[in-house]
């Protein structure tokens, strides 16, 4: 079968095609024919090494696609099921055995296409909105890279909750597409001061909390736009990661909390994993969250994805196929 490797962590051209055995599915794995590849800015920290991993190093952390077969144990999955997953490295490939405890069969109504373009993005919009903060009505967001993909879930979802949301884009056409998703305001971070501007639209106060996925470029206005005890998330490094901090810092700007968490340890159970992944799947089919996918690549033109992906110039989600 086909895959992506990386033999030396770098740029988009270390993303080599290579001819590797299909993988056999051990005991509580399931074998996927894979059908639709998410990408995902985890994968360029893989790529350009931010994040370890031994060459060479497989890349891609969700796909969807049909059960080709089950190792001992799995009862709950079987050959020909629709399923997607995620946090398994590898996806960038045709075939991929995976835990079946982080493989979820698709409800009726979501197609595979979707199903790549929603879950991990859609998972860490659910621990982000319902655990790392919990959204309640009344709760005012400013929520970072509001096209991206798990930028406009996340909108969604908070809106979902019922929060106040406002929004981050680089270009009015992005600032349309955050304000369809419901974002009661957007800044554009460009023209405006997104700390200042936080500040005047909650009338001085700051807001609750501020989802960052964005890293270097944001985070002291990130700090600046919150309210006393207000909770900074960072939780990308789309910009370069956060240099080191200060404590004191947080003290000085109101008694902030800062968390840096990542979707491993939010849904580090088969309880969580699924919790998460079928309300997010099951919204989806109830209409209650739309999907955007931008652009779909062959497989082959991995490269050019991860180069579209870190040039900003993209909205929702992009996808791979075999």
């Amino acid at each position: 079968m086909k895959a992506i490797l990386v033999h030396t962590p770098g740029g988009p051209e270390q993303l080599q095609l290579a001819d590797v055995p299909i993988p056999t599915p051990g005991p509580g794995q399931v074998l996927i024919k894979i059908a639709y590849i998410g990408v995902n800015y985890i994968d360029t920290y893989f790529r350009t090494g931010l994040y370890k991993a031994d060459p060479p190093i497989a890349i891609g952390m969700e796909a969807s696609g049909t059960i080709e077969a089950v190792g001992a144990g799995v009862r709950n999955l079987a050959p020909g099921d629709p399923v997607a997953y995620c946090m398994a490295r590898g996806s960038y490939a045709d075939y991929a055995a995976v835990p079946a405890w982080q493989t979820v069969k698709l409800p009726s109504g979501i197609s595979l296409d979707t199903a790549a373009a929603a879950l991990l993005q859609g998972m860490t919009a659910h621990y982000l909105t319902h655990s790392t903060f919990s959204i309640k009505a009344g709760t005012t967001a400013l929520i970072h890279a509001a096209a991206g993909g798990t930028g406009l879930l996340l909108v969604q979802m908070a809106k979902l909750l019922g929060a106040r949301v406002i929004a981050t884009c680089s270009t009015p056409q992005k600032a349309e597409l955050a304000r369809q998703a419901g974002a009661d305001d957007v800044i554009l971070y460009k023209d405006q001061d997104f700390a200042a501007e936080a500040r005047r639209l909650t009338g001085g106060r700051g807001v609750d909390v501020v989802y960052d996925s964005v890293g270097a470029a944001t985070f002291h206005k990130s700090l600046d736009s919150l309210r006393p005890r207000g909770m900074m998330v960072t939780f990308g490094n789309a910009s370069g990661p956060v240099p080191p901090v200060e404590p004191l810092l947080l003290s000085q700007k109101g008694s902030l909390f800062l968390t840096r968490p990542t979707l491993a340890h939010y849904a580090a159970t088969e309880e969580e994993f699924q919790w998460r992944a079928s309300d997010v799947l099951n919204w989806i089919a109830l209409g209650r969250l739309r999907v955007h996918i931008f652009k779909t690549y062959p497989l082959t033109d991995a490269a050019q994805a991860h180069r579209d992906l870190e040039g900003r110039a993209t909205t929702g989600k992009l996808l791979l196929k075999p």
